[in-house]
């Protein structure tokens, strides 16, 4: 984390329009190899106490960093925010302003993609619907499980989290691909603010944009744990298109295709993997009504010619996107 990002991070945290009293920044440094903690270090020292710093000694990803937030928050409403990111000063202000107004027990926005450090809007991305907001009936949840949005973009009432004793899968990426949607099925009222008030940067060398076969697997982990706790919480009947609509999603169609269209050295072996898995996990993927209703015409042709033939799906779709990327380059 280059120290400019993090401190411009800090600062908008610090500009809040909330009284100081009012608001607690945990900041956690897991095991950075840069000058990061020496950083947070000075604004804790500096703040006063406003600023709380945990130094773990050993990584274990973004999931293991917020858990360890959690343990020692106080606050009666829990934020999470990127340390490459940051967010607008009246966010937090007008989030809880919102929740004040509505009885709900977590509110969200709207976000920017910007390409660096600054409050001008970006390209404005909806992070979730008004079509989600109010008292979450059974369809209404089965929305936020389907589009969850990102947790960034939100605040949650955190004696929900303490009660149901939710937590982030840890050592693994994309824990907030499971916790978005398993979390909301704990709430019982969502609200959001029509602004984008959360800035995302869009960085080619971030962590996020890069795809490997480790990466997948990591997606993969998180998909299978939210079909095994939504079952284990007694939710499963209830929300059984939904969940299995989302993990099928999040385990196999985003993996497969964003692992044929970014990944490096990319071997058939690992989309064998992936089609043998997810019929094993979800053996009736494609009679989901939602599988009909959202995924395009084109991706289930590409879909159903990859469980017919794995290696037929790999040089065929491999070679659009090999073409597709030449002819990008050479229109530039």
């Amino acid at each position: 984390m280059a120290g400019g990002k993090l401190n411009y991070c800090l600062d908008s945290l610090l500009s809040q329009e909330l009284p100081r009293e009012e608001y607690e920044i945990i900041a956690v440094d897991d095991a950075s190899t840069d000058d990061s903690l020496c950083i947070l270090k000075e604004y804790e020292k500096r703040e006063n106490g406003h600023i709380r710093v945990i130094a773990s000694p050993e990584n274990h990803r973004q999931g293991s960093a917020k858990n360890k937030g959690l343990s020692i928050a106080t606050g009666e409403w829990v934020g999470f925010v990127d340390s490459d990111d940051w967010v607008h000063p009246s966010m937090y202000r007008d989030l809880l302003k919102k929740a004040e107004e509505t009885g709900a027990d977590f509110v969200g926005c709207d976000y920017s993609l910007v390409a660096k450090e600054t409050m001008e809007p970006g390209d404005y991305q909806k992070s979730t619907s008004l079509e989600q907001c109010g008292e979450l009936t059974k369809e209404k949840h089965g929305l936020h499980i389907l589009n969850p949005g990102s947790m960034c973009m939100k605040i949650y009432k955190r004696d929900v989290i303490e009660k149901n004793h939710l937590r982030f899968p840890e050592d693994v990426f994309y824990e907030d691909n499971y916790a978005s949607s398993y979390w909301s099925l704990f709430y019982s009222k969502y609200a959001k603010v029509e602004k984008a008030y959360y800035y995302y940067r869009m960085d080619p060398a971030s962590t996020t944009h890069r795809i490997s076969w480790q990466r997948c697997l990591d997606r993969m982990v998180t998909a299978k744990k939210l079909l095994t706790d939504v079952q284990a919480a007694g939710l499963y009947d209830v929300y059984k298109a939904e969940t299995d609509y989302r993990v099928m999603q999040l385990f196999y169609v985003i993996t497969l295709f964003s692992y044929m269209q970014e990944g490096k050295h990319r071997k058939a072996k690992h989309t064998k993997q992936l089609q043998k898995e997810v019929v094993k996990m979800l053996p009736d993927f494609a009679k989901n009504a939602y599988y009909e209703k959202q995924v395009s015409a084109e991706e289930k042709k590409l879909l159903n010619l990859h469980q017919k033939n794995n290696l037929l799906f790999f040089c065929y779709y491999g070679l659009q996107v090999a073409y597709r990327k030449a002819r990008k380059k050479k229109e530039k």
